[in-house]
């Protein structure tokens, strides 16, 4: 089933950013179809439409640096000469296909539950480590399962501790506060169903690589040399240059912000439970870790330059998604899509409705915020109206998200620059890998 799954995308799938325009010109044409023109509105229909596409071009800015700055510092962290090692010490138990597999995408997971960012370079990294040390021994590898298992805790990272729409919720100042109140992530990232799921996710899928591995077939690969020559640090600083290069203040500032970060917990409410982690605090905390790690401004700086280049693609799509997301919300398709499945939704199957219409939503907008901005009013007051759990189905919008970045190549974009694969080459494994999660999401919502 793989070989034909493979043999498909590499025929028919374009790059990442021709899917994002092809999906702009689709978005734009169901919107022209399914929706209404504003009575009020001067311009005809079709102008209206790219206005909304305009204005959405640019509304996502300040999330989009908060996204840009989760994947740069958590690559950065990644970097650090302590991950390294552990990398290199992981890749000596990967002997074959099916063992690699199954520890790439075990560790993967792992870290997804901490932070997309990390897990997703970190993936990247350890299956490109595997593949370099497979190269230099002679062994065969079927290099793109490899690198889809790097690539499977996308499809497990809501449900941590950098979800978009929990931590989100969990904040004082949320759009929907009036509407929901806060709800603390003990109510959704730490529920029983959460557990549970993850727990699923955590056993079953590096399982099923591994099964993968034992069936597939191995591929011949060549990777490019990386130059492992790197800039020779000036061993006589002279003057304020020593600041760079010396140890006390790095480590120092990294103490000083992660003693922050951990005050802050510490100080939190008892009754707020972990509420006080959101987006800024992941990225507070990673940026003092990383600082910390690194041991000086240079090495941090250094890695933030390689991190950089792999945040690049993310930085130069987020606006076309953006666009997206605006004709969605301005037009109304995007709630005219949640209405369509609340419609026919009652108190069991809303959950599962709501996580299926966020899976197609997900396809358009690769973003756990903007796609909760879009969706979120809608299936909470339906929730309301029904009785349904709100932490449940914010759960359910969250586990849908997430489960077709397996079939958008929207944030494999890192994963592809540093492992030097094609997204037509790791579709195919993490498309099967996504219709085992849906079985797991689906199952742990009839349950609970």
């Amino acid at each position: 089933m793989s070989q034909r799954f493979r043999k498909l995308f590499y025929h028919l799938f374009p790059s990442p950013f021709a899917i994002a325009v092809l999906l702009t010109v689709l978005v734009y044409g169901l919107a022209l179809i399914f929706t209404q023109r504003p009575e009020n509105a001067v311009s005809s229909y079709p102008t209206k439409l790219l206005e909304y596409w305009q204005t959405g071009f640019w509304e996502l800015l300040a999330f989009t640096m908060q996204m840009a700055l989760i994947l740069i510092l958590g690559h950065a962290l990644a970097l650090t000469p302590l991950f390294n090692r552990l990398i290199n010490l992981l890749t000596r138990y990967c002997h074959t296909t099916a063992t690699a597999a199954m520890i790439v995408g075990l560790i993967t997971i792992l870290l997804s539950f901490f932070n997309w960012g990390l897990c997703l370079v970190f993936g990247a990294i350890f299956a490109r480590k595997v593949a370099e040390r497979s190269q230099e021994l002679g062994q065969p590898l079927n290099y793109p399962l490899i690198g889809a298992a790097g690539y499977a805790g996308m499809m497990c990272w809501h449900g941590g501790f950098s979800g978009s729409a929990p931590l989100t919720v969990s904040g004082k100042s949320h759009f929907l506060v009036n509407q929901i109140g806060v709800i603390g992530i003990e109510e959704t990232l730490l529920s029983t169903m959460n557990i549970s799921t993850s727990l699923c996710l955590i056993v079953l899928i590096p399982g099923f690589l591994y099964l993968l591995g034992r069936l597939s077939p191995h591929r011949a690969f060549k990777l490019k040399s990386q130059s492992k020559k790197s800039q020779k640090l000036t061993t006589e600083a002279v003057g304020a240059e020593k600041l760079d290069h010396a140890r006390f203040p790095a480590i120092g500032l990294g103490l000083l912000i992660c003693f922050i970060a951990f005050r802050q917990a510490w100080n939190t409410p008892s009754g707020s439970g972990l509420g006080f982690i959101d987006l800024n605090y992941i990225n507070f905390l990673l940026f003092g870790l990383g600082l910390m790690m690194h041991g000086s401004f240079s090495n941090f700086l250094t890695a933030i330059q390689k991190a950089i280049g792999g945040a690049s693609g993310i930085l130069i799509q987020f606006p076309l998604y953006a666009g997206i997301m605006g004709i969605m919300k301005y037009s109304g398709l995007g709630a005219e899509i949640s209405y369509a499945f609340v419609a026919i939704s009652n108190q069991t199957t809303l959950p599962i409705f709501t996580f299926i219409s966020a899976g197609i939503v997900n396809v358009f907008v690769p973003s756990g915020g903007g796609q909760w901005a879009v969706q979120g009013p809608i299936v909470t007051e339906a929730a309301e109206a029904l009785g349904v759990s709100i932490p449940k189905i914010i759960m359910a919008l969250s586990y849908g998200d997430q489960l077709t970045n397996m079939l958008q190549p929207f944030w494999a974009l890192p994963l592809l620059g540093i492992t030097q694969l094609k997204a037509k080459d790791i579709l195919p494994y993490s498309v099967l890998v996504m219709m085992l999660g849906m079985l797991i999401f689906i199952s742990n919502l009839l349950i609970f």
